[in-house]
C-alpha cells in the first residue's frame, strides 16, 4: 500500500532548530516562541494567517497574500496596526535574520491580541494585535505516486454560516475533514459545497482535467486561492481552455487528469479519489507537467535570481 502522507508533507531541514520567529515585533529563538494563554488566537481562534514562499529573496506574489490578508481583517474588524510596507518590511527583516534565501515556507499569523478575560466579546480585548512571524527552510517532499483523496461529509458551507473566503485561524470544519479523510487511508479531504458540487480540498483547492480543459470549482465555496488563480492564469494565457464551474463527482471520476494547487507545493498531482484511480494512475499526466512548468516560469518571473 502507498505510504499515506498529507498533502504538506516536507523534507526536515536541521537548520529549522535554529531560526529566529517573529513574535511581538521581537525576533527571538524558537524555543522562546509564545504568547499568552490569555491571546484571542488561543482562545477563540480569532484571528487571520497567510502561508508565504520565499523564492532568490523575494516573497512570490506578496501583494496578492497581504490583500486577502487585509480583506479578511477588515471582514472581522481586526485592526493590523501597521501598513501593508510595514508588515512586509518586518517580513523581509525576519528572513534576513535568518539569512534565507530560497526553499523557504513562512506563516504569518495576526490575531486580536490579548484578552482581560476568556470571553468571545472583541470588547474585553486590551491592546492592539498579536503577530507572529514563522519562517522555516521548507520544501515539498516528492510524491511519485500522487495524491489519494477522499470525499468527507464535512462541507464548505456558504458566507452566512462562516465565509469560506477568510483565510482565519478557525479551522476546525477543515481539521475535521482531514481527520476523516486520514481514517479512510487518504493524503487529503475532498470538500463539497452545500449543493453536492466540487468545492476543494481542506488545504488545497482542487482541479480536474477533461478533454483538454482545465476545470475547478466556481470558488463561491473556497479559499481566494493564490495559486489557484495563478494556474487559471497561466493555463489560459497559455491557451488551454481553464473553467471555473459546478461539476460532480461523476465528472471527477471520469477525469483525465486531477491535480491540488497551494502556495506550499504549487502543483501536486492526484492519482486516486475515493478508491477510484485517476486516468491512467500514473501522475503526472501531461497537463500536469505543463502546468507545473509555467507555473516554476511564473514564479520566477516574479521572484528573479539577483
Amino acid at each position: 500500500m502507498n505510504e499515506q502522507r498529507g498533502t504538506h508533507h516536507y523534507q526536515d531541514d536541521p537548520r529549522n532548530a535554529d531560526v529566529l520567529i517573529y513574535v511581538h515585533g521581537e525576533l527571538v529563538p524558537r524555543a522562546r516562541a509564545m504568547v499568552s494563554v490569555f491571546d484571542s488566537g488561543f482562545i477563540l481562534g480569532d484571528g487571520v494567517w497567510e502561508g508565504l514562499r520565499l523564492h532568490n529573496g523575494h516573497f512570490a506574489f506578496l501583494d496578492e497574500h497581504l490583500k486577502r490578508l487585509w480583506q479578511g481583517a477588515k471582514a472581522i474588524d481586526l485592526d493590523l496596526g501597521m501598513s501593508r510596507d510595514e508588515l512586509a518590511g518586518e517580513l523581509q527583516r525576519t528572513v534576513e535574520a535568518n539569512g534565507m534565501e530560497s526553499g523557504v515556507h513562512v506563516r504569518l499569523m495576526v490575531t486580536r491580541g490579548m484578552k482581560a478575560t476568556p470571553y468571545q466579546d472583541p470588547r474585553v480585548n486590551i491592546g492592539g494585535p498579536t503577530i507572529v512571524i514563522i519562517p522555516e527552510h521548507k520544501q515539498a517532499a516528492e510524491r511519485e505516486d500522487g495524491m489519494r483523496l477522499f470525499t468527507v461529509h464535512v462541507r464548505r458551507g456558504p458566507p452566512d454560516v462562516q465565509d469560506p473566503m477568510i483565510n482565519s485561524h478557525s479551522k476546525l470544519n477543515c481539521i475535521t475533514a482531514c481527520i476523516q479523510a486520514t481514517k479512510a487511508g487518504a493524503d487529503e479531504a475532498l470538500m463539497l459545497d452545500p449543493h453536492g458540487f466540487v468545492a476543494t480540498c481542506n488545504s488545497t483547492h482542487f482541479f480536474i482535467v477533461r478533454d483538454g480543459e482545465v476545470w475547478t470549482s466556481t470558488g463561491r465555496y473556497c479559499l481566494h486561492g493564490i495559486t489557484r488563480g495563478n494556474i487559471l492564469k497561466v493555463a489560459r494565457d497559455a491557451g488551454i481552455p481553464a473553467h471555473e464551474k459546478d461539476f460532480s463527482l461523476t465528472e471527477v471520476y471520469d477525469a483525465d487528469e486531477a491535480f491540488i494547487t497551494g502556495t506550499f507545493a504549487g502543483v501536486t498531482p492526484v492519482s486516486e479519489i475515493d478508491g477510484r484511480m485517476i486516468g491512467d494512475g500514473l501522475p503526472p499526466g501531461p497537463m500536469v507537467k505543463q502546468l507545473q512548468a509555467l507555473y516554476r516560469d511564473l514564479v520566477e518571473q516574479e521572484c528573479p535570481a539577483p
